[in-house]
């Protein structure tokens, strides 16, 4: 199993594994992320084979500061303005890739496109020690529900990994919003820890949604983020045997007789469901229910980013197909 240090002794222990070429689960802001060198062939492989990724599937390059960014690709004036208002912090930028920049061809999974972020707290320090870029997906097998502890990565990738470094649960929750700048436009391709509104004020335009037909990065995969249990969306009861994931003070009828009940926040906070999500659907799924039932979440705000992540965890396990239209 894989050993579980606190974020305040880890630091040399996971430096010394990626620079051998191996992986290490980190907090960040968002989840849980399984990194490893984004430069080193061997580091990425062992990343999609501990998740059991699928290799058409690009990952997030996470860098320490501005200066390792514009090595790695090519900023457009929108774009920078969007790296200089929320980095650090949980918002990944789909760019054109700088030539020659070392990052290994299976992060991009074979696109002249790079997806990057920069990270707060230890994954930041970590990168910054480190000198190059890590490739760090979420930390759990993949198409399941990310992790937003330490203890859920163990649970799941423990006998895979050497290392998971304990920050504590994530406080966002979400994994990141994804842009894409097409001239002087900005696309959505995944909603995500910062709100779609939040992003519109900075730059003074709304943002592009849908039209996109094949993945141009990561988290665009029809099924994702799926339990063990089937779910139910926009319950308004709740049926035999099936388990609730509430949502404020209005409860699905029947809801007394559900298997197990969690509410994501009692008061409708956003933020606060946003960052009890992935675990309230783990231990959903722990109670034994065939099925968890979903009451109705606003698509205001990160409830836009809440809902794509639901309705991926709902979507037939049998797709397999990479398009995918974002909800209204």
């Amino acid at each position: 199993m894989a050993e579980i240090l606190g974020s305040g002794e880890a630091l040399e222990r996971a430096l010394a594994l990626l620079r051998e070429g191996d992986v290490v689960a980190i907090p960040t802001e968002t989840v849980y992320g399984l990194a490893g060198d984004a430069t080193n062939g061997i580091g990425v492989a062992r990343i999609f084979e501990a998740k059991g990724r699928p290799r058409f599937n690009p990952l997030i390059a996470h860098v320490a500061d501005m200066a390792m960014a514009e090595r790695l690709a090519m900023f457009d004036p929108l774009s920078r303005k969007l790296a200089l208002a929320f980095w650090p912090g949980p918002l990944t930028l789909v760019l054109p890739q700088r030539p020659g920049n070392g990052i290994h061809p299976l992060v991009t999974a074979g696109l002249d496109t790079i997806a990057l972020r920069m990270p707060r707290g230890f994954g930041g320090d970590l990168i910054a020690r480190l000198g190059r870029p890590l490739a760090a997906p979420s930390a759990n097998s993949s198409g399941r529900i990310s992790a937003t502890t330490a203890q859920a990565v163990a649970a799941d990738l423990g006998a895979r990994i050497k290392l998971v470094v304990d920050g504590g649960a994530t406080p966002v929750g979400l994994e990141s919003t994804i842009l894409k700048a097409e001239g002087d436009r900005l696309r959505l391709l995944r909603p995500g820890g910062i709100a779609a509104a939040e992003i519109e004020a900075a730059i003074g335009m709304e943002l592009l949604r849908g039209g996109i037909a094949g993945i141009e990065a990561p988290g665009m995969l029809a099924s994702h983020y799926a339990p063990g249990a089937a779910m139910r969306l926009h319950a308004g009861t709740v049926g035999e045997g099936e388990a609730l994931l509430g949502f404020g003070s209005q409860r699905a009828q029947g809801w007394r007789r559900a298997e197990a009940f969690l509410n994501l926040s009692e008061t409708g906070d956003l933020r606060e469901a946003a960052s009890n999500l992935f675990a309230y659907m783990q231990e959903l799924d722990r109670s034994g229910a065939r099925t968890i039932a979903v009451e109705p979440i606003p698509f205001d705000g990160l409830g836009e980013a809440i809902n794509d992540r639901l309705s991926r965890a709902a979507a037939p396990r049998d797709i397999h197909n990479p398009q995918h239209s974002f909800p209204p």
